[in-house]
């Protein structure tokens, strides 16, 4: 029996987003512009096999076989969001929209600026500790 080829891993965003099926791939960019729209300074990379945009490390976005997901790495966003992400289905810190849905932008936005805040907070904290 012949075994199935697996399909190489993708080294960039745009070979992620590529091999995507079709009904992914819009959402897949219109996410990947509203993270880079309201944070230019965070860097594009792969990491785990998905897309993740690195600002002392933001977030990640992804495909399962039915949604499309924005991996928010953060349970307090989550609880910061929640009367926002009531009708979502989520799993973790994870937001998943279906294909063809319209995405939540301003929800989007508000995550992003929200991580950005936590991130840089963070990251200060660190250096005045190691001072």
């Amino acid at each position: 029996m012949a075994m199935k080829k697996a399909a190489e891993a993708p080294g960039t965003v745009d070979e992620y987003i590529a091999q995507q099926a079709p009904a992914f791939r819009p959402q897949l960019e219109k996410l990947r512009t509203i993270i880079k729209s309201e944070l230019p300074d965070a860097k594009e990379m792969m990491s785990y096999g998905v897309p993740c945009f690195h600002y002392y490390m933001l977030m990640a976005i992804g495909v399962t076989k039915k949604y499309c997901s924005l991996y928010a790495m953060s349970p307090p966003l989550l609880k910061q969001l929640k009367a926002d992400i009531k009708d979502l289905k989520i799993t973790g810190s994870t937001i998943h929209f279906e294909p063809d849905d319209a995405l939540p932008e301003q929800l989007i936005r508000k995550a992003v600026a929200f991580r950005a805040k936590q991130n840089e907070e963070k990251a200060s904290a660190k250096k005045k500790k190691a001072k």
